[in-house]
């Protein structure tokens, strides 16, 4: 997994990356560990589906706003055909974003349909949102690749009791900045 540090977790060092991506924020981790886990550049998986994870600059709550969703939602619609990665479901939060993708057979890698993403997604909030001026993401992001349906299934519960855990809604169907572009199977 990007971003974790090959390090002793229990020294209470991490890799910038894991603060950025995951937001730990416990006492005790700091960024003087700057390993990361190199992310594979094939997976031998013949329909691989993967939960990604992405957060804002500085971990700015800047997500949820009806401008920013359709940006955000217009660039997942647009991926299969200017990348050719498929797009699941999603769920934006304060100041991240999770979401389930697929390839195509002949997508781009994983790494270069998110940076492309993140580019086109930052330009288009920066031209729509006159007070965003300066990095819209961080520059790491977190992927796991799902193993089953079952898998699918959980993570996509875990996703939506974040909503719920993190204070934001009573019932995860409430949170307006949700939803799904194309149904994917595994």
């Amino acid at each position: 997994m990007a971003g974790f540090c090959r390090y002793a977790h229990s020294a209470g060092v991490t890799a910038p990356g894991y603060n950025r991506i995951a937001g730990a924020s416990a006492v005790g981790y700091n960024d003087a560990c700057i390993k990361h886990l190199r992310r594979l550049e094939r997976v031998w998986v013949d329909a691989p589906l993967y939960f990604l994870t992405t957060c804002t600059h500085l971990r700015k709550p800047i997500l949820t706003s009806e401008p920013v969703a359709r940006i955000l939602v217009k660039e997942w619609r647009d991926a299969r055909a200017r990348h050719g990665w498929v797009i699941g479901r999603y769920v934006g939060m304060l100041d991240h974003v999770h979401f389930f993708c697929a390839p195509e057979p002949e997508a781009k890698l994983l790494s270069a349909f998110v940076g492309s993403w993140k580019e086109w997604t930052s330009k288009a909030m920066k031209r729509s949102l006159i007070s965003l001026t300066e990095s819209v993401w961080q520059e790491e992001f977190f992927d796991h690749i799902l193993r089953s349906g079952e898998s699918y299934a959980q993570k996509w519960n875990y996703v939506r009791e974040n909503l719920i855990r993190a204070g934001l809604v009573e019932k995860a169907d409430d949170w307006p900045w949700q939803g799904e572009i194309d149904e994917l199977q595994l």
